[in-house]
């Protein structure tokens, strides 16, 4: 299945590097320069991401195979890489010489992260290292999180502030916010995120009255609002299948993807459970019975792939049931989990509705009561804008892992650990005395 490069890891190679005997330290050491390589043995004493000491260098270089007047060290490097590769070692009489990839391995993922998807990269890292066959899904990822985010920080005031946070943060390249500079487009996203929903919502800084209500009102319609929460999670999900789908294919093919609960039969699933309940509250039996047979036949390929993994014998087919019913549990309580889209909405709502009613209340007090007013405004602004902040931002990130990436997702991969030498540690004063 080609798809475009920017959302595919990078093309690996297995090569060998080949240099001429008693020459493999002067080789490695420019293959470390270059950056590229991914050299065996992977247990170096010591070694950790690729990065060795000079004396580990040599230990390396004491692994190569010799033979022939040659040694060898097998590895992974792109395969776009391989001319720049023989250019270098030329002069030394070495070489990376092209292998077959070995039957049951699997290369290291290296991604082409730019711009945007660079700055999404850490939600998908600290969940899992893309398998080196699976699409890169942190563009999506990053986008559904910003977009959940919104929902449940919907208030043009908070999201402004929350885009200029992430403006500033962006200009930061000393000092302890520099730190922070590789997440402002998490901000930035947020901010414009909750901006939006603001604007559909009524809110700024709370029911102010500044801004008409332009589609729903939290407090008023919190139905209409669980009911769109629970729209937008289904269309996350038929994303999240969608990727899971051809990474399933990637990984074993058509007929791997056409019994795996994360691919065609999930999907499948999903898709009858969605068109009969559509056809239901639309009162259209032509479209309930297309959701029922379609949900049928997801039913019976999930069956025959559960079947299929759980081993031999009769027992398994009970075991395919159980697990079976516990699938669609679980789908219909995934798309059940993105209620709390509109859950925390409405306390996001609610809290600047609470803040306002207090504000109002001091202030037609008059008198001293006035700079009490602006005190309860801007504190309870604060603690609402950090609160919830916080526990938004954590939703949006339970729902990303736990009900998108379990279908993106079938298992992990290793990250591309180029050989590289360490940099010598500077001189101390007791060292040059």
């Amino acid at each position: 299945m080609r798809l475009p490069e920017t959302v595919q890891p990078v093309a690996m190679r297995r090569v060998a590097l080949v240099a001429p005997a008693g020459s493999m330290p002067e080789a490695l050491a420019v293959v470390a320069d270059t950056g590229l390589v991914e050299i065996d043995p992977q247990e170096v004493t010591g070694r950790r991401n690729g990065v060795v000491t000079p004396d580990q260098l040599a230990e390396l270089a004491a692994e190569a195979v010799a033979g022939h007047g040659a040694e060898a060290l097998a590895g992974w490097a792109p395969e776009e890489a391989l001319p720049s590769l023989t250019g270098r070692l030329t002069p030394l009489g070495a070489a990376v010489v092209p292998l077959a990839r070995p039957v049951g391995s699997e290369p290291p993922t290296l991604l082409r992260r730019r711009g945007v998807g660079r700055s999404f990269s850490p939600l998908v890292e600290t969940y899992a290292t893309i398998p080196y066959d699976d699409i890169d899904p942190t563009l999506f990822a990053g986008l559904a999180y910003v977009a959940m985010f919104g929902m449940m920080f919907g208030d043009v005031g908070h999201g402004l502030l929350l885009l200029a946070a992430g403006l500033f943060i962006r200009t930061r390249r000393h000092g302890r916010l520099a730190r922070l500079r590789r997440a402002w487009t998490f901000v930035v996203g947020a901010g414009i995120a909750s901006t939006i929903a603001g604007l559909a919502y009524g809110e700024f800084f709370g029911p102010t009255g500044v801004l008409p209500v332009r589609w729903i009102d939290p407090l008023e319609e919190p139905l209409k609002l669980m009911l769109v929460a629970v729209a937008v999670g289904a269309v996350l999900l038929a994303v999240a299948y969608a990727i899971g789908t051809a990474n399933r294919v990637r990984e074993g093919g058509w007929s791997y993807a056409l019994y795996a609960p994360s691919g065609l039969a999930g999907a499948t699933l999903f898709l009858g459970g969605g068109l009969t309940l559509g056809g239901a509250y639309a009162h259209s039996s032509w479209l309930v019975l297309t959701g029922v047979l379609i949900t049928l036949a997801g039913t019976g390929l999930s069956f025959v792939g559960l079947a299929a993994s759980a081993g031999k014998g009769g027992a398994r087919f009970v075991e395919a049931g159980v697990e079976l019913f516990d699938l669609m549990l679980r789908l219909a309580a995934n798309v059940a989990s993105f209620a709390r889209l509109a859950a925390f909405g409405l306390t996001h709502a609610a809290l600047g509705a609470v803040v306002w009613d207090a504000t109002t209340a001091l202030w037609s007090a008059g008198g001293a009561a006035l700079a009490a007013a602006v005190l309860v405004f801007l504190a309870g602004n604060a603690l609402a804008f950090g609160l919830e902040a916080l526990v938004a931002g954590i939703q949006a990130l339970r729902l990303e892992y736990y009900e998108l990436f379990s279908r993106v997702f079938q298992g992990e991969g290793r990250p591309f650990r180029p050989l590289r030498v360490a940099a010598p540690a500077p001189a101390t004063k007791e060292g040059l005395s």
